[in-house]
């Protein structure tokens, strides 16, 4: 219900917008289309990546690998993930959902999104060269740090 709401608001500023000024508005819907046709592959690329991860891990393997009985493995796995994948939120996003709802731990999932936002093995040669080695191992070390404390402690509140 709360979403028809929201999509009559915007209908009803965009009709709004449209009344006081027909250029303005046409422009703004021209620059949205834009931008929606830059974000679309990404957002396909979402759709595809999780569809292939639910194709190739049941909901069985996903509880065994990542539910939350899965325990320090579970957690390490999450890390190891989270911490080498390079992708964008929008695609972590929907995917830690979809592995939630096919059995996934909360704790585990937190990790997962935790590290892929704040440990960047993938990024640390970048990293190491404009900050130096030592700060870029200090801050990606403190960022594990930080994301283990913070899925432990959710772990235990959920």
């Amino acid at each position: 219900m709360f979403t028809y709401i929201l999509y009559a608001l915007a209908a009803a500023f965009l009709l709004f917008s449209f009344i006081k000024d027909r250029k303005k508005t046409a422009a703004a819907l021209r620059k949205a289309w834009k931008s929606f046709e830059s974000i679309l592959p990404s957002i396909l690329t979402v759709l595809m990546i999780i569809g292939l991860i639910l194709t190739f891990l049941d909901e069985e393997m996903i509880s065994r690998l990542l539910g939350s009985d899965s325990g320090i493995l579970g957690m390490l796995i999450a890390a190891a993930v989270g911490s080498i994948t390079l992708i964008p939120g929008f695609v972590a996003f929907p995917l830690a959902a979809a592995l939630l709802s096919a059995g996934a731990g909360y704790a585990q999932i937190a990790l997962f999104i935790s590290t892929l936002m704040m440990v960047g093995v993938a990024t640390m040669p970048l990293e190491a060269r404009y900050f130096g080695k030592a700060t870029a191992l200090k801050r990606n070390m403190l960022s594990l740090a930080a994301a283990l404390v913070s899925s432990m402690i959710l772990g235990d509140l959920i």
